[in-house]
């Protein structure tokens, strides 16, 4: 048998197990009737989160905005308190060996890179 023929026969053969007729067999409709059970479910489930993120993540995000902000108004309060006794200035806090001990400066001072000069003590001046 030659190349040609007996590859003819093989692509034959390969070609005629694909060919599938679903179109009125018991499994194709069970296989749709699986899909759109699959279809409802997603869209159940994603309307559940949905109103989840809506109901309950939402007004939980408020409720903690604005539970921060009042915290921080009350810090702010104190600490302008602070300044209206010491003429404008944050008192020294307390020089304990042990806080800010620094090896080697960073690259850009002894300050973090997130140094406020109104919070912070500042570190350039000891």
């Amino acid at each position: 048998m030659s190349l040609l023929a007996r590859n003819a026969i093989r692509a034959a053969g390969r070609s005629s197990r694909q060919v599938r007729s679903y179109s009125s067999t018991q499994a194709y409709r069970n296989y749709i009737a699986e899909q759109e059970a699959l279809s409802h479910h997603a869209t159940d489930t994603t309307n559940l989160w949905r109103k989840i993120s809506y109901f309950v993540c939402v007004p939980a995000i408020a409720v903690c905005v604005a539970w921060v902000y009042n915290a921080e108004a009350e810090h702010k309060h104190h600490l302008d308190h602070l300044r209206a006794e010491h003429d404008g200035h944050l008192p020294e806090g307390p020089a304990y060996e042990y806080l800010n001990r620094r090896g080697k400066p960073f690259p850009w001072g002894m300050n973090s890179l997130f140094f406020n000069p109104h919070s912070n003590k500042d570190l350039t001046s000891q």
